[in-house]
């Protein structure tokens, strides 16, 4: 208690808890206050007080002290008390707030005083093992409703006195036994975040059935639409463009791909369904407050099918490289730079494909990578360097005793250059400069004489055969290329023996001995005609056939001119019967034919006439026409064949010179499908009266060929005559029938070859 001259202190509406202590000395230190001057509580300090926490003297007797040990005062020392509006403030605690103190027997009677000490009620009693001081919970003191203090011997501890030093107004308060407010803030954080959640899955729910608003597929408005309007709107929009064509491009090439045939099909409910629908994730709330934006349609891909097409379109959209070239124009080297060219990455196209598709209106540009050419631009300058070089100055050429002088213009006109292995290489012509050379000197070659068949006395005898002169062209070219590209520009070339094409020996050993097949039609009265026959038969005697090789008349007769001693007559052109140069050499076509025919020879090629005259026989005969119908045959044989023609007896002839090796056997069968002449009436200045001639009508012929008596050809060969129509003018221009001579065929003019459809043309041989 205080000194007895300072006032009690106000009561509170809670009993102030008294500041205790564990009886261990060495907690007591710890916990005493530090040492301070005499505050306005009126404490005395450390050293004046023998024990900091002996209870005052007005404390309520502790229930547990045995008999005869009650507390002992010590003296306090007076101090003056403060006003009481100088004291500090004091929180309430209520009665549940009470820290329960029980009762500690004193040791001895002689011993330290007893002391209140907080003890937790749900702990068990605890021993000092120094002291054997047991704490036992006391019954809770009697607190009378409005009563500050206790009453006497059974209350709750007076204020401590003004004098006594007093705790914390916290120190009452326990985290271990009190009520926490933790559960109720959980609480009430729980039911605010299912409120929460609540509503955030009743606004996504409201939502999920409609599109957000402001979306829009492949440029398509869908906002704000149902899952069955928007399907219905990018289905009639998208549709007609998701069965165009693709237009693509690569680099500078371009194309277009079949959606369907690429295995790509647009999918509008798929592509609504990832927009519609409910779901929680925050997206999509957010896209129907603010707003969703172009969204990718839904493209279903076949990935076989789309390798396929992009794989056949790699063709189409490839920019071929340009290879660089090296040439001359005139004396002057030329270069053409190389390019690389370009492709689609095929491992990139069909990604871009399917991602682009339907999105933009333009062509879909597929990725490149460059396809580097095979003469790159290091190789043709590297050649550019050589062509200059070649026309740097001319080449001097010395050979056969005569110098000339190869000009750059010749040098640059027999050279080239040619790719191989990445690079360009330089060729020289020596068929060129071997004419370079020789135009440029005279007389340095000499031509040798091929040995060649004439006749003599009715038979074939070999002539000529004698050797020549000339350069050989792989040494030209090496020799004046070397120069070219050098820097010493002369070279000296030997001129070599030339042999001929046949040798007088190798004709003489190819077994031309004797007549194997001869064939003659005969003449008309026509001798222009006849004149064409004549000369024809000229240019075939004497030529031969090697074994292996092919006899064409076109070649033989040609060039069919004027020049060459041909006159006009008449011929069958287009159907019509007309005059042109060389008319009546079919006759010459129709008697080698059988020639060949006859000596068993293979049949290389010949058509017949279409109209039927009656000295040739029935659809074994032959019409020729320069530029598009020949006569060939080829000889099988080992043995050399050559040909003799000659006109005389009325009859045109033509034989075949070699040694017996087939023999030959033929037949004809009947005229049949015989369609009958008629007169066609024309009129006008340009008709011409034309009496009808043969019957149309279809003819089979047979032929066998053997050799040493077994067969080794059997064929046949059919043939349609249309039927020779005769004319009616019904304004005569003239009367072609009034100067002619006898029959049909005289009237004809020997004009019997069938030019078919071959309408305009400058040359004709007909009959």
């Amino acid at each position: 208690m205080g000194h007895p001259t300072e006032p009690a202190p106000e009561p509170s509406d809670g009993v102030p808890e008294p500041s205790a202590t564990e009886h261990d000395p060495a907690r007591a230190g710890a916990d005493a206050p530090a040492p301070q001057d005499a505050g306005p509580q009126g404490g005395a300090s450390q050293d004046d007080a023998p024990d900091d926490d002996a209870p005052h003297a007005d404390a309520a007797p502790q229930a547990d002290a045995p008999d005869g040990a009650g507390a002992q005062e010590d003296p306090q020392p007076a101090v003056d008390a403060e006003p009481e509006d100088d004291t500090p403030y004091q929180p309430s605690v209520r009665a549940y707030e009470q820290r329960v103190v029980a009762t500690v027997a004193a040791p001895s009677a002689t011993g330290s005083p007893t002391q209140a000490l907080p003890v937790v009620p749900a702990s068990p009693p605890a021993a000092d093992t120094s002291t054997g001081i047991t704490l036992t919970p006391p019954p809770p003191p009697a607190v009378p409703p409005g009563s500050g203090t206790a009453g006497d011997g059974a209350g709750a501890p007076a204020d401590p006195p003004g004098g006594g030093e007093t705790g914390s107004p916290l120190d009452g308060l326990s985290g271990d036994g009190a009520p926490s407010r933790a559960p109720k803030v959980a609480l009430w954080a729980g039911l605010g975040v299912v409120v929460l959640a609540g509503a955030y899955a009743a606004a996504q729910w409201a939502v999920a059935d409609t599109v957000p608003k402001e979306t829009t597929v492949a440029g398509v408005e869908i906002g704000g639409m149902t899952e069955q309007e928007a399907a219905a709107a990018l289905t009639a929009d998208l549709g007609p463009r998701a069965a165009e064509p693709i237009p693509v491009e690569a680099g500078e090439a371009s194309s277009t791909l079949d959606p369907a045939k690429a295995g790509l099909t647009f999918d509008a409910a798929a592509t609504v369904d990832d927009l519609t629908g409910f779901s929680l994730a925050p997206a999509r709330l957010w896209d129907h407050v603010v707003g969703g934006g172009e969204v990718a349609p839904v493209v279903d891909v076949d990935a076989g099918t789309l390798d396929a097409a992009v794989d056949g379109l790699q063709e189409a959209l490839v920019v071929e490289p340009v290879d660089g070239t090296v040439a001359f124009k005139g004396a002057k080297p030329v270069a053409t730079d190389a390019v690389d060219g370009s492709q689609p990455v095929a491992d990139e196209a069909g990604d871009v494909l399917t991602s682009s598709w339907l999105v933009t209106t333009s062509p879909v540009e597929l990725p490149t990578e460059p396809v580097a050419p095979k003469i790159d631009q290091d190789a043709t300058d590297a050649a550019l360097a050589q062509a200059e070089k070649v026309t740097e100055a001319p080449v001097t050429v010395q050979v056969g005793g005569q110098s000339v002088e190869l000009p750059e213009r010749a040098l640059a006109k027999a050279t080239s250059f040619e790719p191989k292995d990445g690079a360009l290489t330089p060729q020289f012509d020596g068929e060129q400069l071997v004419s370079a050379v020789v135009a440029r000197t005279d007389d340095l070659l000499t031509e040798p004489d091929d040995a060649h068949f004439e006749f003599s006395g009715g038979k074939p005898v070999v002539v000529g055969g004698a050797t020549g002169t000339t350069l050989d062209p792989e040494a030209t070219a090496k020799s004046v290329g070397k120069a070219a590209l050098g820097d010493d520009r002369s070279v000296e070339l030997e001129l070599t023996e030339q042999d001929p094409e046949y040798t007088k020996a190798a004709l003489e050993g190819m077994g031309v001995k004797e007549v194997v097949s001869e064939f003659s039609t005969p003449l008309t009265s026509d001798t222009v005609r006849t004149q064409n026959l004549i000369r024809g038969a000229q240019l075939v005697t004497g030529t031969f056939i090697a074994p292996g090789d092919t006899f064409s008349l076109v070649d033989t007769l040609s060039p069919i001119t004027l020049e060459n001693g041909y006159v006009a007559s008449g011929v069958v052109s287009n159907g019509m019967h007309t005059e042109g140069v060389g008319g009546g050499l079919s006759q010459m076509a129709t008697t080698t034919y059988n020639a060949g025919f006859f000596a068993g020879y293979d049949d290389a090629g010949h058509q017949p006439h279409s109209y039927w005259f009656t000295r040739y026989p029935a659809g074994r005969e032959a019409t020729i026409y320069v530029g598009s119908i020949d006569m060939k045959f080829t000889n099988d044989t080992p043995y050399g064949a050559v040909m003799q023609s000659w006109v005389s007896g009325g009859e045109l002839h033509v034989a075949v010179w070699s040694t017996e090796y087939y023999d030959v056997k033929t037949s004809a069968s009947p005229k049949r499908n015989v369609v009958p002449t008629t007169t066609v009436h024309q009129s006008g200045p340009e008709c011409e009266y034309y009496p009808a001639g043969q019957d149309g009508f279809s003819i089979t012929n047979y032929r066998k060929v053997s050799h040493d008596g077994k067969v080794v050809k059997d064929e046949s060969y059919n043939w349609t005559y249309k039927p020779d129509n005769g004319i009616q003018c019904d304004e005569p221009k003239a009367d072609r029938g009034s100067d002619r001579d006898d029959g049909k065929d005289d009237k004809k003019s020997g004009g019997d070859q069938d030019q078919g459809d071959d309408a305009g043309r400058d040359e004709s041989s007909g009959d």
